[in-house]
């Protein structure tokens, strides 16, 4: 199977299933539940597929792990503009159909195009992506009103979640985040709770607000004019404007002054304040706690396990390698607004009695590390950045597996007791063992417990953060804030373990403890966070790694453009290899 099948039915076999769901006979609910299931299973399987091409060496010999985003998409050009061509589009030999970049025109006359690519970072993200849907899917097994309307909104918006993470025209990149909007939307207001109506209201006018912030970014990226007109990138290529290819963006604002300080400053808040508000990050939060505690279980563990991730990676993706000056300029405050995040999550977390409110603030807290370990540069030495950049996107995975499960199970209790009320709830160890067992270990790993998943990503986001082994220190004070989170995080865990699970309680006597669907549901979260915390090492140093050495290498090149006391005019042009794999080019 070629890239251009591979990557388009990524997104578009989801699309087709929800299609084929809506032409259904009516009253064959238990037909749509396994049609949605199957074309679930075989989108993530398709993931799997995209994985596997991903680390083994393709038609050319060599995996596509090994040549990084950049060249790979310049294999494949499109006459759009011949003046401004990636490098190796004149007289170059046809792309391998295995190197998972697709790039087409679409729309030539404003150089928009169908132009889709994979690399460690948005890879990681598609495979997380496949599998909570997959198990959001058969948590959804329950779901009796109007079941072939939630499902063919359920395939939908995996549809969409796959082509945000795909898309590397930024155009597309919008369409694909705008169309996500409107599932969720019906998906809370029409299966949610007795509030329904407001929460979804709330997400969708505070995601659209967002959005304007991204919006408007693009377009200042595709309309700026330029310091200087057309400039000449370091592959002896012309870039001017009116162009949303990402990658050549990037490497204008990498190798060029061409946006300049001020104008790369403004980029970058828009982009930074839009994706904050899909984080969320402290003040854009309070969307979250409302939509997650009125969404139905399956689509809380999407909202929480896939959702929150698009921010993150939008700002890997664009904010700091589109806008690397600014991102420079407006670190520190990034920095405090991360670890304030991280503290009034842990805090406002403590103070909850409703059980998915609780968990739906520990999601703030846990994703103000995200913000934080993006903004931990060091100027001097990048490698400190890199660290907090590898900390951030491995905590993104850590928080999907342990977020997905923590809200399944919270739905799991709820099926049975019919409350979410933490005083009115006690003593579930003795009757529901097996659902104690997995609560407990998926619970700990949302902790940071050492050996399973969150305490990696914690770990490296705070000595990022100290600028660990290094010339200077980035943030300390911030960073013994967010390392004494820590006691805040274990506070808000155990307190909810012990009032759910200890003590004794007739009320609950006799609850049945979990399925064999509910086991197979938490069977892979139980195994991942165990899995990823024991052995984080292939995640961070085999796929993922060399793409976020690309990333902070774009970035930190930026460096040299940047005026003032603390210019990195003298910084080494790339960041020394932490994470880089042996031949890559």
């Amino acid at each position: 199977m070629s890239d251009d099948y591979l990557l388009s039915l990524l997104w578009f076999l989801p699309l087709v299933g929800c299609l084929v769901v809506l032409l259904l006979p009516r009253r064959s609910d238990l037909v749509v539940k396994y049609t949605a299931l199957g074309f679930t299973a075989a989108t993530f399987l398709l993931t799997l597929v995209a994985f596997g091409r991903y680390v083994e060496p393709n038609s050319t010999g060599t995996a596509p792990l090994r040549v990084s985003l950049r060249d790979r998409a310049a294999a494949n050009p499109t006459p759009l503009d011949t003046n401004s061509q990636p490098r190796g589009a004149k007289d170059a030999p046809p792309a391998p159909d295995d190197d998972l970049v697709v790039r087409d025109e679409w729309i030539p006359a404003f150089h928009i195009q169908y132009f889709l690519g994979l690399d460690g970072i948005s890879l990681s993200l598609v495979v997380l992506t496949g599998l909570v849907s997959l198990l959001a899917c058969l948590a959804s097994w329950n779901i009796e009103k109007q079941v072939r309307g939630y499902f063919s909104l359920f395939l939908l918006l995996l549809a969409s979640m796959m082509g945000v993470f795909m898309a590397l025209d930024l155009f597309l990149f919008y369409v694909f985040f705008e169309v996500m909007l409107l599932p969720m939307y019906f998906l809370i207001g029409i299966w949610g709770g007795e509030n329904r109506e407001y929460a979804a209201i709330k997400f969708l006018l505070y995601t659209l607000f967002g959005s304007v912030f991204i919006l408007v970014a693009i377009l200042i990226l595709y309309f700026w004019p330029g310091t200087s007109g057309a400039v000449i990138l370091a592959d002896n290529t012309a870039f001017r404007a009116h162009t949303f290819d990402a990658l050549r963006l990037t490497q204008a604002a990498s190798e060029t002054n061409y946006y300049g300080n001020v104008v790369q400053q403004w980029v970058f808040l828009l982009f930074f304040t839009g994706f904050c508000v899909k984080l969320p990050s402290f003040p854009f939060h309070t969307w979250l706690p409302d939509a997650h505690v009125q969404a139905p279980t399956p689509i809380s563990m999407i909202l929480a396990g896939v959702l929150l991730k698009i921010g993150g990676y939008g700002l890997i993706r664009l904010a700091w390698p589109l806008a690397p000056l600014g991102a420079m300029e407006w670190a520190y405050p990034v920095a405090i607004l991360g670890v304030v995040s991280i503290l009034y999550g842990a805090l406002a977390a403590m103070a909850q009695t409703d059980f998915k409110k609780l968990v739906a603030y520990s999601s703030v807290s846990h994703m103000g590390y995200v913000t934080l370990g993006m903004a931990a540069m060091n100027l001097i030495d990048p490698r400190a950045y890199e660290f907090g950049v590898a900390g951030a996107m491995f905590m993104m995975i850590a928080h999907g597996i342990t977020s997905t499960g923590m809200f399944f199970l919270v739905g799991v209790i709820y099926d049975r007791a019919h409350t979410r009320d933490l005083k009115k709830l006690g003593g579930l160890w003795n009757v529901m063992p097996v659902y104690g067992a997995v609560s407990f270990l998926i619970f700990f790993g949302s902790m940071g417990l050492p050996g399973l998943c969150g305490f990696v990503a914690e770990v490296f986001v705070v000595l990022a953060a100290f600028g660990y082994q290094y010339e200077q220190n980035v943030f300390p004070v911030l960073a013994i804030c967010a390392a004494a989170a820590v006691i805040l995080t274990a506070g808000y865990i155990l307190w909810t373990l012990q009032r759910v699970f200890l003590g004794r309680s007739e009320q609950y006597r006799g609850l049945p403890d979990m399925t064999p669907r509910e086991n197979l549901i938490a069977a892979p979260l139980v195994l991942l966070t165990v899995l990823l915390g024991v052995l984080p090492t292939p995640m961070l140093l085999g796929w993922m790694g060399p793409s976020v050495h690309d990333m902070v290498t774009d970035v930190n090149a930026a460096g040299k453009f940047r005026t003032g006391p603390l210019s990195n005019a003298d910084a080494p042009a790339t960041p020394p290899p932490a994470f880089k794999v042996a031949g890559r080019r």
